[in-house]
């Protein structure tokens, strides 16, 4: 039996006054992954770090300049045909909302306890349960 091809990713919890953006694929090679919602985020190059890398999927996703703040969770999940260990790291944007949808099809600000009210990509659940729990515990 062939292993799993394995990638190691990073995502962008993109926080401006309040609110997290949250960005909608449009169709990929995987229906389980096609238009669902993700933190915007990609593959770790060789010897590049976790924070420079979301730097640069950033810019290049959609042509916005953020500060990587600080880790939040790191998440292990096993689709159908790859696995992958993503990172998760709160993001401020340095030049406020303004962005260009590069490869997604559409996005939303919205508030962490609203998150839930999207159809999220498998791996991104536990990013967004962790919000939501950190949300409450402030409540």
């Amino acid at each position: 039996m062939q292993s799993k091809k394995h990638h190691l990713v990073v995502a962008a919890v993109i926080l401006h006054e309040g609110e997290i953006l949250c960005m909608q694929r449009g169709r990929t090679k995987f229906d389980y992954t096609s238009f669902k919602w993700e933190f915007p985020g990609g593959k770790i190059e060789q010897g590049e770090t976790p924070e420079a890398a979301l730097r640069r999927e950033i810019r290049e996703e959609m042509d916005m300049e953020i500060s990587v703040d600080r880790h939040l969770v790191t998440v292990d999940h096993e689709y159908p045909d790859f696995r992958i260990t993503m990172s998760a790291y709160f993001c401020t944007p340095i030049n406020g909302r303004s962005f260009t949808m590069n490869e997604h099809q559409a996005s939303r600000w919205l508030q962490p306890l609203d998150l839930k009210s999207l159809d999220w990509a498998a791996a991104d659940v536990p990013i967004v349960a962790k919000l939501i729990e950190r949300k409450s515990e402030k409540a």
